[in-house]
């Protein structure tokens, strides 16, 4: 077998079990304890909720108030510490029923350099100690671990806090454990053997993506472990772990810096809503609260509400206009990003745009008026600055603007209007004694005043008097003077038809993908805005659907952080050409001495079969190597009409379902998988339709579109149409390519009529063809 595994003696099985039986034994005595200390801790909140029930409020001296302030305190600090004690216990005791359940995956057996004795440790999904210092169980992510990961047997080294150590592997043992039973030993002197993986790669899928800290590969051990990088470009072919390595390295990093990082402090931008569905139980499954987690355009929709950015099915639909790509091109290059900083420092000399700030439907401040202010100051002034000293002068103006309208006549007939329990809420806890009724009046006009004027106080705070809308579409305007649309294959007349289409968008609170990214850069750029500085580590999945502007924006947005970029610039369904590009320019925007590139060749996802297939998609796939788990060899149906091709799906259908329970229908977009779903129906046959990304995932069979498959693995897959209309050319390959390699075990391909040409490079001894 690979890597010299043989199977460990019956003797040695022996011992192994007495030791997991006592480990399970040690784990359950902890969870008495820990469900002991969870009781102690609720009725402990229990009895300090009731003693606050309890404090009498003595509001009659200031002393008494002191006294009252200073018991309430007291006691929340006691709650606040029970509630802490509680929440360590419920986490602790979680931890300790999962490893209940498989305390360790394998053992080491090592002699450090400069020891006189050998050590022998187990190496587990958490820490477990049955006394203090005494570890039954290692953390995977503790440094002597990376040796299981890592080394061969012989001489090895890992990292400590103080340093390099050295020493001597002797054995390196792998255990297959289930319901409290060894069921396979296999020692090794390679890294994770081939027989771990086939067992765990030979599961269903399943809607929920698991850990895979049992079969961790050496390479992915060094993307989860990399300290020293600011970017780290993960570039993996389909089903090579890359989003598992990643989501263990979240896991690893909090561990690691534990006391010094949170998992507020770190960020996965994901493809889709359905794929943070996909991955949400991986972090608690390793007992870590998950990161924040999101889409590049919930972040960028979460920042202009008001604005309606376009769906993936919208951005799949315009990336096949042709005028639309050249556009997109220019105002997604780095090229168009170092033009908006150029655009943005020229405003603080001229051209910005302002509202007039209105109240009770008049003009109260004109945008004549605050231009004058915002150009008034020093030409050194930056704009955030120049924003700064604007506001501070039309709160003055405001201020002033109080005791003027105070003076007005809707003023006065809003106090004669005034109930008594209107006048009582506006006291409040103010002294009741005024000197005259003149002095009651002034002090509720105020009120009034206040009160109305709140509306115009938060627009000046919220920079409500710039028009943002109408300065995007200005940059947009005077772009050919800055950036040459020859470049990009584009005339003066393609690029105003380009804008006009975008104003009236944006008219109607529409922005696409691309121009969002562009009106929130210069929105901070006017405003001044610095970027979220706690953010430590910005994690990018599918990069390649990524372009250069939103790259370089989310480096503006987080500039104290470090980045993990993980992606197939194969499966590049929206940037096409210009994701082969893209690590070229990654390299201007961070430091080439600080930016690690991996590359992960392997795929582990699908069988042999299926993975030769797909390679043979692509124009350069040869250097994706399969691993070597057999399956059947993919199906082409060919079939004369599209009866005939629902009539094949079905049939497929009933095939894939006999062998396995996550079975995928991919069509191309959604108009064709709304379509199918209705041919199903008719003949009914039960399948869920996945229209959008805030769908959940289901078990059974689903009818998805092409974009909202990525980064997601079924048992069977089913590629419905691929003909030669729907995937005519080049243009497709990286597509379908995508689809294909979401197949684990079973992958069919239907075709109405003639089918793709992109199938000619494929070897016809790779895949099984059925002509109807």
């Amino acid at each position: 077998m690979p890597g010299g595994i043989s199977l460990v003696e019956q003797s040695e099985q022996q011992f192994e079990q007495a030791h997991l039986d006592h480990v399970i034994d040690e784990v359950k005595k902890a969870e008495t304890s820990a469900e002991g200390k969870i009781k102690t801790a609720k009725r402990d909140i229990k009895g300090i909720n009731k003693q606050i029930d309890d404090i009498h409020l003595n509001t009659t001296t200031y002393s008494g108030m002191m006294d009252t302030a200073m018991s309430f305190r007291t006691q929340q600090q006691m709650l606040d510490e029970r509630h802490n004690s509680w929440q360590h216990a419920a986490d602790h005791l979680s931890t300790l029923r999962r490893l209940e359940k498989k305390p360790f995956f394998a053992r080491i057996d090592f002699q450090e350099k400069g020891s006189d004795h050998p050590e022998t440790i187990y190496i587990g999904l958490a820490s477990f100690s049955d006394r203090p210092d005494h570890f039954l169980v290692y953390d995977w992510r503790a440094p002597i671990s990376s040796i299981y990961y890592e080394g061969k047997l012989g001489k090895v080294s890992y990292d400590t806090p103080v340093g390099k150590q050295e020493a001597n592997l002797t054995l390196k043992r792998q255990f297959q454990i289930e319901d409290g039973t060894i069921v396979t030993i296999f020692d090794t002197d390679e890294q994770v053997g081939d027989q771990m993986l086939l067992s765990a790669l030979g599961n269903h899928s399943s809607t929920k993506m698991k850990s895979i800290v049992t079969t961790i590969q050496r390479t992915q051990n060094e993307i989860i472990r990399d300290t020293k990088d600011d970017l780290l470009f993960v570039q993996g072919a389909a089903g090579s772990g890359k989003t598992a390595a990643v989501l263990q390295r979240v896991a690893w990093l909090l561990y690691r810096y534990r006391g010094n990082l949170t998992s507020s402090q770190v960020v996965l931008f994901s493809p889709n809503q359905l794929f943070n569905d996909y991955i949400d139980q991986v972090l608690p499954e390793l007992g870590e609260h998950n990161m924040v987690q999101m889409t590049y355009f919930q972040f960028a929709n979460r920042r202009v509400p008001r604005l309606h950015v376009q769906t993936l099915g919208q951005r799949f639909e315009s990336s096949q206009d042709p005028m639309m790509k050249k556009a997109v091109r220019l105002t997604t290059s780095l090229d168009y990003f170092k033009a908006t900083g150029r655009y943005a420092q020229h405003l603080g000399k001229a051209h910005l745009r302002f509202r007039n700030i209105m109240f009770r439907k008049k003009v109260l401040f004109s945008k004549e008026k605050i231009k004058e202010i915002y150009y008034s100051f020093n030409q050194n002034y930056n704009l955030g600055n120049r924003l700064d000293g604007t506001k501070e002068a039309l709160i003055k103006a405001l201020n002033h603007r109080i005791s003027v309208e105070m003076r007005s006549k809707w003023v006065e007939e809003d106090v004669q209007s005034l109930s008594k329990e209107q006048i009582d809420d506006m006291m409040g806890d103010q002294p009741r004694e005024f000197e005259n009724e003149d002095q009651q009046f002034r002090f509720l006009a105020r009120q009034i005043v206040m009160e109305a004027l709140t509306p115009v106080k938060r627009a000046i705070d919220h920079n409500l008097w710039i028009n943002i809308n109408g300065q995007f579409i200005h940059l947009l305007r005077v772009t050919p003077k800055l950036l040459d649309l020859s470049k990009f294959g584009l005339t003066e007349a393609d690029w105003t038809a380009f804008v006009d289409q975008t104003k009236e968008e944006l008219r109607h609170g529409q922005i696409s993908a691309s121009g969002i990214t562009i009106y929130l850069y210069l929105y901070d750029l006017i405003t001044g805005r610095k970027g979220q500085r706690d953010i430590r580590y910005v994690f990018i999945d599918e990069v390649q659907d990524y372009d250069a502007y939103q790259l370089a924006y989310l480096k503006f947005r987080f500039p104290f952080a470090r980045f993990t970029l993980l992606g197939d610039l194969n499966q590049a369904i929206f940037t096409h050409e210009n994701s082969r590009s893209l690590l070229q320019q990654l390299t201007t925007m961070f430091d080439p001495d600080k930016t690690k590139v991996v590359q992960l060749t392997k795929s582990y996802r699908s069988t042999k079969q299926i993975t030769n297939f797909t390679k043979h998609l692509l124009m350069n796939g040869e250097q994706i190597e399969a691993f070597d788990r057999n399956g059947d060899l993919p199906t082409v149906i060919v079939d004369r009409n599209y009866q005939h091709g629902v009539d094949s799906l079905v049939k497929t259908l009933r095939t894939d379902q006999q062998q396995h329970d996550a079975v995928a229908i991919i069509g191309k977009d959604l108009a064709e998988c709304e379509q199918l779903a209705s041919a199903l129906k008719r003949r009914n046959v039960k399948a869920t339709l996945i229209r959008t990304e805030n769908q959940r995932l289901v078990d059974g069979v689903i009818i998805v579109p092409s974009y909202l498959a990525k980064g997601l693995e079924f048992d069977a897959v089913i590629v419905w149409n691929c003909n030669a209309t729907q995937y005519p050319d080049d243009a497709e390959r990286q597509l379908l390519y995508t689809i294909a390699s979401r197949a684990m075990h079973l992958l069919t391909l239907i075709s109405v009529g003639q089918p793709t040409p992109l199938l000619k490079g494929v070897p016809t001894d790779e895949y099984q063809l059925i002509e109807n």
